[in-house]
Order: C-alpha cells, then structure tokens, then sequence
C-alpha cells in the first residue's frame, strides 16, 4: 500500500518537473490586437502616457481618457507601412531607456513639466541613433491629434459635428457670433 502511493507520488512530481520549464511567468502577454506590433500591456500604457503629455486633460477630457492609445495602435498597425512599423516599435520599446538617460527617471515618474521637455528633446533630437526615437514621437503625436480630433466626445460634447456648415442668418453682428475655442 504505501509503495504505491509512493509510486503515484514519484509520478505526479515526475510530471510536475517535466512541464515546469513550459511554465514561463517572467514572459509578458502580447496582445492579439495588433497582429503587426509586438504590444505589451506595459508598452500601451506608456503609449497612453505620453498620449496624455501630449493632450492632457483639464476642462476637457485628455487623450488617455478617450483610449487614443488604441486609435494610435490600430492606425499604425493598419496605414503605417512594414518600415514605418518596424521604426515605431524601435522607438516605443526603446523610449523608456531614451526617458532615463535624458531625465535620469522612467517615464511615467517624471514631473510633467520634465515629460513635456522629453517629448520635445525627443521630437527635436538630431542623433542618428535617435532616429527611431523621433519617428515613434511624430507619429503618436500626429494619430494623437487625429484621435482625439475625431473622437465622439470632441465630435459631440465639445464641439458639435453638423453636416452643413450652419444656417444662413443674414444679418448678424460680429459681437454676437460665438465661436467653440477647443485649444486651451
């Protein structure tokens, strides 16, 4: 009797051992969205990171409020070609290494007055090993802008989308015109 439970014992540690080494925690998920990009969940809250540095929010809505970061990753994954690609990932998985050697910290613990100057430290950089680094802040900066320009919210809440430019109202006076200010 106990040789057996011994035996069963030996087995299920026997197999136990045998599939521990598939068993890869330190790995992280890569998400299944974006089958051309290699993005991490880390590596998309970094994207909505420096989205909000970009757009922040105050009396409107931010950029990450609206999950520009997903708009950004679906047009990059979808209109940017093969090279472009390629370049963007270099520059977001390569943009927390280019955050601690300029500012000494990671991103997401600067101040944002520090995040505002990387971002344009990034943008303006003339090094040719900073190539990619530049590529990922134009795009995200531009998808930035288009997202969150074309987001419901801005479209319905901010400032009203109408299909006709207006009514025609034929005699109106210049101080009673109202116009939407959406740039601060």
């Amino acid at each position: 009797m106990k040789r057996r439970d011994a035996l069963r014992s030996l087995a299920l540690l026997t197999g136990g051992l045998v599939l521990v080494p598939s068993c890869d925690f330190s790995k992280e998920d890569i998400l299944a969205a974006y089958q051309n990009l290699q993005i991490t969940p880390t590596l998309k809250q970094l994207l909505a990171d420096i989205a909000d540095s970009i757009i922040p929010p105050g009396k409107i809505k931010g950029a990450s409020d609206l999950s520009v970061q997903d708009f950004i990753l679906v047009m990059v994954n979808d209109c940017v070609d093969e090279n472009g690609q390629q370049s963007f990932m270099n520059g977001l998985q390569g943009f927390e290494e280019f955050s601690k050697k300029t500012k000494g910290n990671t991103f997401s613990k600067l101040e944002t007055v520090q995040k505002e100057e990387l971002l344009l430290a990034g943008m303006t950089t003339d090094a040719e090993a900073e190539r990619d680094i530049r590529s990922f802040l134009g795009t995200t900066k531009r998808f930035t802008i288009q997202g969150f320009m074309l987001s419901e919210y801005i479209q319905t809440e901010v400032k009203p989308y109408s299909l006709i430019p207006g009514d025609y109202q034929g005699e109106v006076l210049i101080a009673d015109i109202k116009t939407d200010k959406i740039h601060g």
